[in-house]
């Protein structure tokens, strides 16, 4: 049987967890990874990448970049989340404020630290990615579309430093060779930024309780529903390009089934947008979405199975 203090240590271990998103950040890192083997560096043995110690810096500093722009974004809106996510409100309120921002300056201290390793670039990179996140945070976020872009665009950001890292480890010579790698992971950028942003705007609808509360001008109380519905739809249209460009311009081997699948499911998502007009039609097809992003992170496998293979045959070699 636990004492009442060790009870109360896990509780708050829990809530740290809670604040954080733990249950993002190893997706996040498992992308990252999977977009190297994959996309940027195929003509690599997966072994390889996954034992670069300066990747693995940029993976990590990533990782705890992200959960420290989740602390400081849950420090600016405990307010509103006590309104729109009570329940996670009143677990992420067991740490005191004083405990996460002391995470939070410890972290963003250990990413830039990891990155001051890798390079000098990196370190900026990073510093510039920490002041975006507080600035979104802090002043950002409670302006419409403004808030919605910034918001999708930093959720990319990762990506874009294993492509600058990649970018950087090669010679000017293998620069044109490299050039496909770098289109086919933009435009997997361009069309999972569509998908966050999309997302971000069904987030909009789905906590404008607390938004109006709370003063945050985003589309739907700026304009109204109707007009945040309509902006909605163009998006998802949208990310018919970034799909056109990967199925037909590149080779993305088995995942244009994912593809495929999505927009099927994206036109069943637009239907259910226009009759949905509560917290929890918006909160399904929030988790709709999520599942896509997710689902897309594990389908990068599919632009080349057989380099799980060649994997599972150099592991059974030792």
């Amino acid at each position: 049987m636990l004492s009442r203090q060790h009870k109360l240590l896990v509780m708050k271990i829990v809530s740290l967890f809670s604040v954080v998103r733990g249950y993002n950040i190893p997706i996040i890192v498992l992308a990252q990874y999977l977009s190297a083997i994959f996309i940027l560096a195929p003509e690599k043995r997966a072994l390889d990448i996954l034992l670069d110690f300066y990747l693995f810096l940029i993976v990590f500093a990533s990782a705890v970049t992200i959960a420290s722009g989740y602390i400081i974004n849950n420090f600016y809106d405990s307010q509103k989340d006590l309104i729109n996510r009570p329940n996670k409100s009143m677990l992420d309120r067991l740490v005191s404020q004083k405990t996460k921002l002391t995470v939070y300056f410890s972290l963003n201290f250990l990413a830039v630290l990891m990155a001051s390793i890798v390079s000098w670039r990196a370190f900026l990179f990073f510093s510039a990615y920490i002041f975006l996140i507080w600035f979104y945070s802090h002043k950002i976020k409670k302006y419409p579309i403004v808030g919605n872009l910034t918001a999708a665009f930093m959720a990319v950001i990762p990506f874009f430093a294993i492509l600058l890292y990649f970018y950087n480890s090669i010679s000017f010579e293998e620069i044109e060779n490299h050039r496909s790698h770098f289109a086919v992971i933009s435009a997997h950028a361009m069309f999972l930024f569509l998908l966050l942003l999309i997302r971000e705007m069904i987030k909009d609808l789905e906590n404008l309780k607390g938004d109006l509360a709370n003063d945050y001008h985003t589309i739907p109380i700026t304009y109204n529903e109707k007009v945040s519905k309509q902006i909605i739809t163009v998006l998802t249209f949208l990310t018919v390009i970034p799909v056109y460009i990967l199925v037909n311009i590149y080779d993305v081997g088995y995942m244009d089934i994912y593809f495929y699948v999505c927009f099927l499911v994206l036109l069943f998502f637009l239907l259910y947008l226009w009759r949905s007009n509560s917290k929890e039609q918006f909160l399904l097809l929030h988790n709709v979405l999520k599942f896509l992003i997710v689902s897309g992170v594990f389908c990068i496998v599919l632009i080349n199975p057989s380099v799980l293979w060649h994997g599972r045959q150099l592991i059974s070699t030792f």
